[in-house]
């Protein structure tokens, strides 16, 4: 029984913490390393829009100019909908050729022009986001490339997600001593194993051409993970 008690110790040892004071050479103190990680679900308080307009035409600036015009249509409407304090950016702009491909051994040919834009829409009003889009599209938008639904202030939350991750990294040191009929004494280390990772809410929609577009936003999740190493006693 003796001999399995040194062995037990022996796999539970770990390098004491940065800036002890150091012992013996060769002494370390008996410690425990254990793991714990934890997620947190909470309701998102803000949802982000990446609204597209796609335009094709012959030439170049005929295609740019057609998409200037519908992009300013869907903008006006978005924020008539949104009211003067509209978040609204420039996500993304391209103007390219569309080509023509003949048969094997042909030279391509330019066919035509297409110019995208998209913007991205931030709001808090996640009631309204489904009229929202619907606005977009009836004003001219002719694509919802993304919908994130997320949170104004993640560090609240992440520090829950930490705080859980660190009393079940806790609990398991505890347990683990405890199968040897020891205790806990001083922690030597703590290391925060992942960063915070919010999962933002991707939407889920469907629709008639008539009818409302109905956006679900559901909850979105906070995972921490921590590692600690507390000394044995």
């Amino acid at each position: 029984m003796r001999t399995h008690m040194f062995q037990a110790l022996g796999v539970l040892c770990a390098a004491s913490a940065w800036g002890q004071p150091a012992g013996p050479v060769g002494v370390r103190p008996a410690s425990v390393m254990a793991a714990g990680e934890a997620v947190v679900s909470v309701k998102p308080d803000l949802a982000k829009i990446n609204i597209g307009v796609l335009t094709q035409a012959p030439s170049a600036q005929a295609a740019s100019s057609q998409n200037a015009a519908q992009v300013q249509a869907v903008l006006d409407k978005l924020r008539s909908a949104l009211g003067p304090r509209a978040d609204i950016r420039t996500a993304a702009y391209t103007l390219s050729p569309n080509y023509q491909y003949p048969r094997p051994g042909g030279q391509p040919t330019i066919a035509g022009y297409s110019a995208s834009n998209t913007v991205e829409i931030t709001t808090a009003d996640l009631a309204g986001v489904g009229k929202l889009i619907d606005a977009a599209t009836q004003a001219g938008a002719t694509n919802i490339q993304q919908l994130q639904f997320t949170l104004k202030d993640e560090a609240p939350v992440r520090a829950e997600a930490l705080r859980q991750a660190s009393a079940q990294a806790r609990a398991n040191a505890e347990a683990m001593a405890a199968g040897l009929g020891l205790k806990l004494g001083k922690v030597l280390w703590l290391d925060q194993g992942t960063t915070p990772q919010v999962a933002p809410r991707m939407m889920q929609m469907a629709g008639a051409a008539n009818a409302a577009t109905p956006v679900e936003e559901g909850n979105i999740e906070v995972r921490a993970a921590v590692t600690l190493t507390i000394a044995l006693e």
